[in-house]
């Protein structure tokens, strides 16, 4: 029994086949979470917003089980550079958004700090720095040698998959980030992030793969045919899949960010918002406190 999904030599069949690996990782997605969240509420620190956040990273994580385990992971792993390529767009376009969005600031802070990672954090969330690691590291995880490279073992096969997660993250934490100091960008900033980070740059890789005259991958050019389908094939599929198959989630959050833009700022009249945020070593502790300061 293997507890990752990677490359075999076997024809394909729809027999199931089991990973712990992958269980155990969900699970330790899910149930440090869910604890956590109930601990506060038995606390009777009440949080309106909760049931919404849980159910958004609930979905993520859903997701990532989706893309990883069987069928999805194996056929990625062994089989389909399109399934190689539709695990990477629900890794970075669905799970990855979902579960920042549903982690509330006082967990992301609490994580951070125990970590001392908050600083490091902040520095990496910088949308040029977000923008340029997350496409070098699709160009890098994307390269023939790597793919073979990785993909030809379990451990090999996990590191790729939880790179791609992590990238997830990297890139939409300008945008969904529960700590606000990180997406305190305007909002015309985010939608040209949005658009060069997620909309434009991959473009590149997937027109090379969706006009490549040959198969890059040994791994799938190798691999037992599934249902007939050629590798070349196999190839611009995926290629299409990278080209269009973010579409709907960028233009979707650079349009709800077009929206944000255009909706007049609401003051109240004589009135002055300061907003601080007591610090530690590692960042704030707390959730910004406000203070009104009324004319007269």
């Amino acid at each position: 029994m293997r507890f990752w999904c990677s490359t075999i030599e076997e024809p394909w069949t729809w027999q199931f086949r089991a990973y712990p690996g992958i269980w155990a990782v969900v699970l330790l997605m899910s149930l440090p979470y869910l604890i956590a969240v109930k601990r506060r509420r038995d606390r009777g620190a009440e949080d309106p917003d909760q049931a919404r956040r849980t159910r958004f990273y609930i979905a993520g994580v859903l997701a990532f089980w989706i893309a990883t385990d069987w069928p999805l992971g194996l056929l990625g792993a062994s089989y389909l550079a399109s399934a190689h390529m539709a695990q990477f767009m629900i890794y970075t376009m669905v799970a990855a958004p979902l579960m920042l969005l549903g982690i509330p600031e006082w967990m992301a802070r609490q994580m951070l700090g125990k970590l001392r990672i908050y600083r490091l954090v902040t520095r990496v969330s910088k949308p040029l720095f977000a923008g340029l690691v997350f496409n070098g590291l699709l160009l890098f995880t994307h390269a023939p040698w790597t793919v073979d490279a990785l993909r030809s073992n379990q451990w090999g096969s996990f590191a790729m998959d939880m790179v791609w997660l992590a990238m997830g993250f990297l890139l939409w934490a300008p945008i969904v980030s529960p700590l606000p100091e990180m997406t305190s960008a305007a909002p015309p900033a985010k939608v040209v992030y949005v658009f060069l980070a997620a909309g434009v740059v991959p473009m590149v890789p997937a027109g090379f793969l969706t006009f490549a005259p040959f198969p890059l991958y040994s791994t799938y050019e190798l691999a037992p045919r599934f249902y007939g389908l050629a590798a070349t094939t196999d190839q611009q599929i995926a290629g299409l899949i990278m080209k269009i198959g973010g579409i709907p989630v960028v233009w979707g959050t650079m349009l709800a960010l077009m929206v944000v833009w255009m909706r007049p700022a609401e003051f109240s009249a004589g009135s002055v918002v300061f907003t601080g945020e007591p610090a530690t070593e590692e960042g704030p502790v707390a959730g910004p406190t406000t203070t009104e300061v009324s004319s007269t």
